[in-house]
């Protein structure tokens, strides 16, 4: 028997930034809320060797332990395992951090093996792992994040579409230019949608946030609550929260529309409810398409 946990979270994060504040191992007691103390004891090259130590468990009993980890940079992944093994038989461990759009996907892998003279066995510690895995994901989140943001918000409060990632996963080309990660706003974000002849933005709602579209170029077009509204160039739309709005081109030409939506939700992942896939918005404006050139 061994133990197998694999966690992991999405950081709305460069790269970089990512892998340098989860990789500095002295200030892990300032990123982990579990550590109480980290002590280098040797570091060569990519390989730190150090002592982790715990804050006291409900019981006031406070774990520590040897550690050795070794950073490759190049694999966007890190490796390690425990050199006092306490009561472990062995102990692994490997972070992986992989790129996606508008940040990083940080990945936790531990493969172990209790002793037989160990209080719990690998099933409780793969629960417990687990478990704890989810809080301090969460936590390292929100952590890098903030100073993503914060780090942003004072560099620059100007921002160019040309350097804006583009997501693509609801159908066109969404670029959010001005928001809490870009410019530290706290009452909304704003962005651009570019959709070619036929292209759609997937239906969705936002329970927290009103929208407001204007368009600025092509012939754009709004379902509402499966109320059909035409946005042409020039003219703007208003979506209240909690309702349910599609969005397509119509046209012969590119659509681009600039949108708002405030206030912000709670948390950014709070803020969006998709009731289609893209591929499911695509075949609407595709059968709408049909259905009026069958017309005309």
């Amino acid at each position: 028997m061994a133990g197998h946990t694999d966690n992991q979270i999405r950081i709305e994060a460069p790269f970089q930034l990512v892998w340098d504040i989860t990789n500095d191992v002295p200030n892990w007691p300032n990123l982990f809320t579990e550590y109480a103390a980290t002590e280098v004891l040797s570091q060569e090259g990519d390989t730190v060797t150090f002592r982790l130590t715990m804050h006291p468990d409900d019981n006031g009993t406070v774990w520590s332990w040897v550690s050795e980890r070794t950073k490759f940079l190049d694999e966007k992944r890190t490796k390690s395992h425990r050199v006092e093994t306490g009561p472990f038989e062995y102990m692994f461990l490997e972070w992986f951090y992989e790129e996606v759009e508008g940040g990083v996907v940080l990945r936790w892998v531990q493969d172990f093996h209790m002793k037989d003279t160990a209080p719990v066995d690998d099933e409780w510690m793969v629960n417990n792992i687990n478990k704890n895995s989810k809080v301090q994901l969460q936590i390292i989140k929100d952590k890098i994040e903030k100073a993503y943001h914060s780090r942003r918000a004072s560099e620059n409060r100007t921002v160019s579409i040309h350097d804006c990632p583009q997501d693509h996963r609801r159908g066109g080309t969404i670029q959010t230019l001005l928001s809490p990660r870009t410019v530290g706003s706290t009452s909304g974000f704003m962005g651009g949608a570019t959709l070619q002849p036929g292209e759609a933005i997937a239906e969705h709602y936002h329970p927290y946030s009103e929208e407001f579209v204007f368009c600025i170029r092509g012939e754009l077009e709004a379902d509402i609550d499966d109320v059909v509204v035409p946005v042409p160039a020039g003219t703007a739309i208003y979506v209240p929260k909690e309702t349910r709005h599609r969005l397509r081109n119509v046209g012969t030409e590119e659509v681009f529309a600039v949108f708002h939506l405030g206030p912000l939700a709670p948390r950014p992942e709070l803020g969006h409810v998709d009731t289609e896939t893209r591929e499911e918005a695509a075949a609407v404006a595709e059968k709408i398409l049909a259905a009026r050139e069958a017309q005309s």
